[in-house]
């Protein structure tokens, strides 16, 4: 048996999610991660399974905005519900000089993500957990870790899935069967409105986001 485990960097997916809705015009933020994952399944044989679905995100609290933050907690909880593991890391205050108004100004950048997502790769092969791993990402902060992984774990694979406007080719020869999200995935796999919880709750698509 093949057992596939995805990890997804959250947000280069939603800034993917963010180009395509400047592109077409067409908003699917409320994507469902696991029937998107689940579609990709058959690309590791007949006897592939999936595994489990790690989500990497961060709550952005600097941003003091109660309905953007709380929208965001509810969509994880929708994920959740449907099988998915949360991991959330934090962002960071950090001062960068602004070439326009030339005076150095605060900014707040995710941190962790590339970390927690490298290290659960490491943990996951180590521990036997799984044949597969698939990183939806195009981020190259990874190279290293897929290197690594690749020399220390020889039978097993990786690949990448290319969130739409985040193919990398550098990553694409780290690992060759790696494939691209088209942007007609992220409108198939949309949750259910409303997603329903294991306790109860209802929870609504967002009307604006």
């Amino acid at each position: 048996m093949n057992r596939i485990i995805f990890l997804i960097d959250g947000f280069n997916v939603y800034h993917s999610i963010l180009a395509l809705e400047e592109d077409t015009g067409c908003c699917t933020k409320w994507l469902d991660y696991k029937s998107l994952c689940e579609s990709y399944i058959p690309l590791g044989g007949k006897d592939a399974n999936l595994e489990a679905v790690y989500y990497f995100s961060a709550i952005p609290y600097y941003l003091n905005k109660p309905d953007k933050i709380q929208r965001h907690k509810d969509y994880i909880k929708c994920l959740e519900s449907t099988g998915i593991k949360k991991e959330l890391g934090r962002f960071k205050e950090k001062s960068v000089y602004c070439q326009q108004c030339r005076k150095m100004i605060l900014k707040h950048e995710e941190k962790e993500t590339d970390v927690a997502i490298a290290i659960k790769l490491f943990k996951i092969f180590h521990k036997k957990e799984c044949d597969t791993a698939i990183i939806m990402t195009g981020d190259t902060d990874l190279s290293p870790a897929v290197r690594e992984c690749n020399a220390l774990f020889p039978n097993k694979k990786i690949m990448f899935a290319f969130p739409f406007f985040r193919y990398n080719a550098e990553l694409k020869l780290l690992a060759p069967d790696s494939f691209k999200i088209g942007k007609e995935q992220y409108i198939k796999h949309q949750l259910p409105n409303p997603v329903i919880l294991p306790d109860g709750q209802v929870i609504h698509k967002p009307q604006t986001w």
